[in-house]
């Protein structure tokens, strides 16, 4: 009948997952398995149990249910996170046993050292444990540590789409992950939040609430964003990712309040001096001298922030390039984001590095397989006959030694022509010198990799004329 077939199902399901386990390498890590056979009808939702029995969760199955035996599963799988170093599987069973039958537990480990990635999984093998745990256990601490207790979510598309992900920010510094947690558990079911913290565990003033709808995603928005939370005005907005954030940079004109201000005199070393210095331009709501850790001395830079960004502006407008007393010229910008000035920086650099080659084109040659003895004035003197030169340079290590190879630049292309024709191969002291045209890395990697194609093809078709001659004979 259906209950036998069920439990003879449930019976393969954990013979497969234990043989699968204990053939496993993790399994002599400590992972805590405790398998059985109560209530046949509930089955776990875990990768290895799927690919023990044969399971498929299609990318089509709505991601809360699973299928099994052509019945719809619930999965009772428990995403454990901001775990200690040192809280081990058993440690956790003690903990979550208390709720419900546990099926399994692993704290994931760095596959060299073996050591905790601070988080863990939790089968439990009926679902309503599961959400019991939750609600009981979810930032309840373990050795000191408050642990952050979420549904699995095995659908990574799902999880980088940031559907109900927003984003928080000036939050006060008393805002931990289960205050964040608690005012936003009004507008809808959670699956994620957390408030970021720096290395001492210190909050940043930042936080993400990832909800499992849109709709609650957009209610809280709407009635938190602008709000006071500890007698601080929050901003609340749809996640973003990094990639997005640059892009609107790029598109939409950019207003700011901050500015980072370097290159002031030593004699402005404190925040209130700086604030005076820039006072004239509008209300500041702070300002900011960077100081030396050791000394205590100004380390030259800074930031003030006006209420107005139209302020903040025509601070960077009058301040910026202006000569101060004893010479020194004082900086004045936006205050960027770290991220901002790599991607602002590598632009220029491409640029740069793209002008350089235009202008470069077809004059600069390479030389390699230089004699020792060949200096920048002597690789000047061998080319000299071919036409007008700009410069000449011969590459040395950090010792002063030749690395056997250099540069050449002509002022026109058809001189760098012919000193290459004329040049290629001839001997100059002991060695005969190889003369081309200087390339950029990514054309030179591009022409290697076109060749060894080619030199690779080359067999396959002999081999192929070999095979229809004989077909032929």
């Amino acid at each position: 009948d259906i209950s036998k077939r069920g439990a003879v199902a449930s019976l393969y399901s954990c013979c497969a997952i234990l043989l699968d386990k204990v053939a496993s390498p993790s399994f002599a890590e400590g992972e805590l398995l405790l398998h059985t056979l109560e209530r046949p009808k509930k089955i776990q939702n875990d990768p290895s149990c799927a690919a023990a029995s044969g399971r498929k969760i299609g990318p089509k199955m709505n991601p809360t249910t699973a299928n099994f035996a052509g019945q719809q599963v619930t999965p009772a799988s428990l995403y454990v996170g901001d775990l200690h170093p040192d809280v081990t599987e058993a440690m956790l069973f003690e903990k979550f046993s208390t709720q419900g039958p546990v099926l399994s537990i692993r704290v994931c480990r760095d596959v060299v050292t073996r050591r905790s990635l601070g988080y863990a999984y939790v089968n439990f093998q009926n679902p309503q444990d599961a959400e019991r745990c939750m609600d009981a256990l979810n930032f309840e601490p373990m050795k000191s540590r408050p642990m952050r207790i979420m549904w699995s979510q095995r659908d990574p598309a799902f999880r980088r789409s940031g559907v109900g992900n927003i984003f928080i920010k000036n939050l006060d510094k008393g805002i931990d992950n289960k205050a964040l947690h608690d005012t936003f558990n009004a507008f809808g079911a959670i699956m994620s939040c957390k408030v970021a913290t720096d290395e001492k565990g210190q909050s940043k003033g930042y936080g993400f609430v990832h909800f499992e709808t849109d709709e609650a995603a957009q209610s809280a928005i709407d009635k938190v964003n602008g709000m006071l939370l500890n007698d601080r005005k929050v901003f609340v907005g749809r996640f973003m990712s990094r990639r997005e954030r640059m892009e609107k940079l790029g598109t939409t004109p950019q207003q700011f309040t901050n500015i980072y201000i370097k290159n002031f005199p030593d004699d402005i070393d404190t925040d209130e001096k700086l604030m005076t210095m820039f006072s004239e331009f509008g209300k500041i709501v702070s300002a900011k001298v960077m100081l030396d850790k050791i000394s205590g001395k100004s380390r030259g830079f800074g930031f003030c922030s006006f209420e107005s960004p139209a302020d903040a502006e025509t601070a960077r407008n009058e301040m910026n390039e202006k000569v101060l007393e004893g010479g020194k010229t004082l900086y004045v910008g936006r205050a960027q984001k770290k991220y901002e000035r790599e991607a602002e920086l590598r632009a220029k650099f491409a640029k740069l590095k793209e002008q350089r080659s235009r202008t470069y084109q077809g004059v600069n040659l390479y030389i390699k397989n230089l004699d020792d003895g060949i200096d920048d004035e002597r690789l000047q003197k061998e080319f000299s006959s071919y036409g007008s030169i700009t410069s000449a340079k011969v590459m040395r290590d950090e010792k002063g030694l030749s690395k056997g190879f250099g540069f050449v630049c002509f002022s026109s292309p058809e001189e760098a022509t012919k000193a290459v024709t004329e040049m290629n191969g001839r001997m100059i002291g002991a060695k005969p010198l190889y003369v081309a045209l200087a390339q950029r890395k990514e054309d030179r990697k591009a022409q290697l990799s076109q060749q060894y194609m080619q030199v690779r093809s080359q067999p396959m078709r002999m081999q192929q004329v070999g095979t229809l001659y004989m077909f032929a004979l």
